[in-house]
């Protein structure tokens, strides 16, 4: 009997322990501190990039602050400050994990392995990867690009696919790992490498900002299908519903395309795909 007896109080004393160790929600964490950490890119345009004055800007950072407008509504907060976390593409997931930021406001990939460490909101956009490449190079399609040599950032799903995807289509290209895609961008410009692979909408962007924007263009075909979420901690089902409630607002009132217009317009309307992909995420209430 004396055993049991100290058994259950050993029990009893670990569930305060166990309880202690249980992470605070996001929610929670927001309201007790007012503010929401978001993470953003340097350079992905015209997703996630940085302006001339520090700021973060682009079409996932504008989604992220309708977000933020959204939970100090339903936090009937008086105010919510949003802080501004910089992250590359190798340590966004483990900037969501360690719970340094609350949200990633980037380009990312969802992926079922991804999701072994994360967790994502609804899609906010559907992409494909290809490359950019110079306009004298006559370059159109993949088979193109065989045995050339193409700067990819590392840490991205556009490297796998490169890795894997392009032989079995029978094509192979030389690798060449770039810290960003402003540098991959000069290594093309200099002749070092024949051609950039990233998502599509990404290399508009890039490729806009080149003062020889004039002299490159983008391959007619795509090796891959990208569609992008936010990121946010796993097992967070409050805080992960939030965001999405406010992205089905977007989708549903329409309020989505301005955002779009703002940082694609140059591009025509949505696609296909990303149109269906308002529709399908437009949830009601």
């Amino acid at each position: 009997m004396r055993h049991l007896f100290a058994a259950l109080c050993t029990f009893g004393l670990l569930i305060p322990a166990a309880i202690a160790d249980t992470p605070k929600s996001t929610l929670d964490k927001i309201k007790s501190s007012g503010t929401l950490v978001l993470g953003h890119r340097d350079a992905a345009a015209s997703f996630s990039f940085k302006q001339r004055d520090g700021t973060p800007a682009g079409y996932s950072v504008d989604l992220c602050l309708k977000v933020a407008d959204g939970i100090k509504r339903k936090l009937k907060l008086d105010s919510l400050k949003v802080k501004w976390v910089q992250v590359s593409a190798e340590s966004r997931i483990a900037a969501v994990e360690k719970g340094t930021i609350d949200l990633e406001c980037g380009v990312t990939t969802v992926t079922l392995s991804r999701m072994e460490r994360v967790d994502f909101s609804n899609l906010i956009f559907v992409d494909g990867g290809t490359m950019l490449v110079k306009k004298a190079s006559g370059m159109l399609r993949l088979d193109d690009v065989n045995g050339k040599k193409v700067a990819v950032q590392p840490g991205t799903t556009t490297i796998e696919a490169l890795r894997q995807g392009l032989p079995r289509r029978r094509v192979n290209v030389e690798i060449v790992t770039v810290p960003d895609l402003d540098q991959g961008l000069k290594l093309l410009e200099q002749g070092k490498v024949d051609a950039v692979a990233a998502d599509r909408t990404v290399l508009v962007g890039l490729g806009s900002s080149s003062k020889s924007a004039d002299q490159l263009s983008l391959l007619d075909e795509d090796f891959s299908f990208e569609p992008f979420a936010l990121m946010l901690r796993r097992g967070d089902p409050d805080f992960r519903l939030a965001v999405n409630r406010e992205l089905s607002v977007l989708y549903r009132t329409g309020d989505v395309d301005e955002i779009f217009y703002r940082w694609f317009g140059q591009l025509g309307n949505p696609s296909v795909l990303t149109k269906a992909m308002f529709y399908l995420n437009a949830f009601h209430d």
